[in-house]
């Protein structure tokens, strides 16, 4: 038997998902692309974070995230595939991650997590996970 996806709320007792795993459950990929384009039309207008950005038009950004987003919440797994492991704070050592850069990281995801109207549930649940990813991210205390 495999081992259970740990982002699983609840398990029968054979050990498969009652429910599905946290991806099914609020929707799949199409809930995960408009958490992800929510958040990026706000991160559009920020003038800390969207230097970071190389592309021009946010596209490449927008797709990667939202596929490490879906394959860490039970997705498909597309993103290890196309990308390798995912080493999110190595990805991000070329950019300066700051307090203030995380605050406007999380201020911009927090609305786009409001946008979708999850169960109370999985909000908590997923904005517990980009809380501690976010303040994982920071590299540097220099403003």
């Amino acid at each position: 038997m495999s081992e259970p996806n740990p982002v699983t709320l609840r398990l029968s007792q054979s050990g498969e998902s009652v429910q599905g795993n946290f991806w099914e459950q609020v929707g799949g990929r199409p809930t995960f692309e408009r958490l992800v384009r929510r958040f990026y039309e706000g991160v559009a207008t920020d003038p800390v974070l969207l230097p970071m950005y190389p592309e021009a038009d946010l596209e490449g950004a927008i797709q990667r995230l939202t596929g490490f987003l879906e394959q860490y919440w039970g997705g498909p797994g597309t993103y290890s595939e196309e990308r390798g492991h995912p080493r999110l704070r190595q990805r991000h050592m070329p950019f300066k991650v700051n307090p203030d850069a995380r605050d406007r990281w999380l201020q911009h995801m927090r609305a786009a997590v409001d946008s979708l109207g999850l169960s109370p549930l999985h909000d908590a649940t997923l904005w517990a996970y980009l809380e501690r990813a976010a303040h994982a991210m920071v590299n540097t205390f220099e403003e």
